[in-house]
């Protein structure tokens, strides 16, 4: 019993590797099924032909920490995370101070797992979703896999949206529909290719993004027009800064889902440490630097003379208006080359969504796994265009409400796979990833789904939304929002419920 579309269809015979079709020398030989032909079509074109079949120990070729850390630089250094640091003083009303210690700790906390899972890809050499089968069973990954399809498709149109404004902001006969359009064809043309093309797009990319930022980060603080809003005091205080921390936690967390969907072909012999440090240093940089540059520029919006093109932009175009402000008039047209770099910079940051949700899709059933990985790659494409175009002119809502969910079913799912990592594997040697594909060898699924359902109930106890107000997050904050402490909750509720729950999982059946 196999997870492999190779395996699954029998047709297949593995003369090379199959780790990308670009790879000298390296030949398959298929069936006559659609599958087989689609593999055969693939190879022709160069396209990495690998589903979440685990990678073999003689095929992780891939040593360059490089590789690694530039993956999450290239993937965070662009415009979604500067509209992250937008959100402090927009949503929720904070001061440039408290709005930075903010930003730090709760990024701190939020990029522990994706460094932590990262380490696992080189020891297995599997994918993070499949990885999670040996946390939450062979049938329980499936729910996970459903979330984080939902995510990668999620994260995909928000992003999308952010770039979009920026290219209105550029010219506002350009529809947002039309700006969506490009990212995604961008977008598409590196993903479909597979994990080499993703590496190499995603070793560059942040350069000229980061020097765009820079540029605009110069413009701005030539301009004078910074504010040291104050900090807030008391309870209003307390329940802004959870919930804006939440919102912050949600992104840097985000890619814990498929962090070890990049690490797969390191060798066997990579050192953890140095994993850890890589992904923890292509996270924090450009995350930190992108919403400090957010939160600093959006206090701008706060100065009341009467005549504010900085409000004025941003109530035109969101955040492309605001970068507009900071840039048009003093750079003139080379400003506006400026705002399309970073529109493109979105690029960079779906890719790991698309790449990532094909593998995901693998994952969901027998079926799912007989469709190529890149033909997954466009369908998902397909589907965020449909749900970011009218999404295009309610993004704040839209960033706020998704950035929370993502936060708070990740917080779960860290909250079930730490549990059962610390207590009761306790060590890499603990795995056997040969039974990756034998649902007799892996955990029966109880534990994890029931300790879900209580991180579920954890979550709606402290999540903070216009919608719903749990009675923990109530006196989190003032009325009548309070303070958003659903992750926290969420984590906490799911971890000792797994603990718990697991030990007479493991006493009746055994595994």
């Amino acid at each position: 019993m196999s997870s492999s579309p190779v395996d699954i269809e029998k047709e297949a015979v593995r003369v090379g590797s199959a780790h990308d079709g670009a790879v000298p020398g390296e030949t398959f030989e298929y069936g006559t099924s659609t599958y087989a032909k689609l593999q055969r079509l693939a190879g022709k074109l160069h396209v990495e032909q690998r589903g979440i079949e685990r990678v073999p120990d003689d095929e992780r070729d891939d040593s360059s920490l490089l590789n690694v850390g530039t993956m999450w630089l290239s993937a965070n250094m662009v415009i979604s995370s500067f509209a992250i640091g937008l959100l402090a003083q927009k949503l929720f009303s904070l001061g440039f101070v408290d709005a930075i210690i903010t930003c730090i700790f709760f990024n701190l906390i939020g990029v522990i797992s994706v460094c932590y899972f990262s380490t696992f890809g080189p020891r297995f050499g599997l994918r993070q979703m499949v990885l999670s089968r040996f946390w939450f069973g062979w049938y329980g990954v499936k729910l996970i896999a459903f979330f984080n399809v939902l995510a990668c498709i999620g994260w995909s149109s928000v992003n999308s949206i952010v770039g979009a404004q920026l290219i209105h902001a550029v010219n506002n006969d350009v529809p947002g529909w039309a700006g969506i359009l490009v990212i995604a064809v961008g977008t598409l043309m590196v993903c479909f290719f597979g994990y080499k093309v993703v590496h190499v797009y995603e070793f560059w990319s942040w350069i000229p993004t980061f020097i765009v930022f820079l540029i605009v980060l110069g413009e701005f603080a030539h301009s004078g027009a910074f504010v040291n809003l104050p900090m807030g005091v008391g309870t209003s205080e307390m329940g802004s800064v959870l919930s804006f921390g939440s919102v912050v936690y949600a992104f840097a967390t985000g890619w814990t889902s498929y962090a070890a969907d990049y690490t797969v072909y390191q060798p066997v012999t990579q050192s953890r440490k140095k994993i850890f440090a890589s992904v923890w240093i292509g996270l924090m940089i450009p995350l930190l630097f992108t919403e400090f540059l957010g939160i600093a520029i959006m206090t701008a919006t706060t100065i009341d003379d009467g005549n504010n093109p900085y409000m004025e932009g941003y109530t035109a175009s969101g955040t492309g208006g605001l970068l507009a402000a900071v840039l048009f008039d003093p750079l003139g047209g080379f400003g506006k080359f400026c705002l399309v770099v970073l529109a493109l910079s979105i690029i960079a940051n779906n890719c790991p969504n698309i790449y990532s949700v094909a593998l995901t899709m693998q994952v969901l059933g027998r079926w799912t796994q007989r469709v190529p990985r890149f033909i997954w790659t466009t369908v998902a494409t397909g589907v965020y265009i449909a749900i970011a175009i009218p999404g295009y002119s309610h993004f704040e809502e839209v960033l706020e409400n998704f950035m929370n969910f993502i936060g708070y079913w990740l917080a779960i799912y860290e909250g079930v796979a730490f549990s059962e990592h610390l207590i009761y594997r306790r060590s890499m040697t603990a795995y056997d990833p040969s039974t990756y594909d034998q649902p007799s060898k892996l955990p029966p699924s109880f534990a994890a789904i029931f300790a879900f359902c209580c991180g579920v109930v954890g979550m709606v106890m402290g999540m903070s939304q216009v919608w719903f107000v749990g009675p923990i997050a109530l006196h989190a904050g003032e009325a009548p929002f309070g303070g958003d402490v659903g992750f926290e909750l969420g984590f906490a509720f799911a971890f000792v419920s797994y603990a718990g729950a697991r030990y007479f999982e493991k006493r009746y059946f055994g595994r």
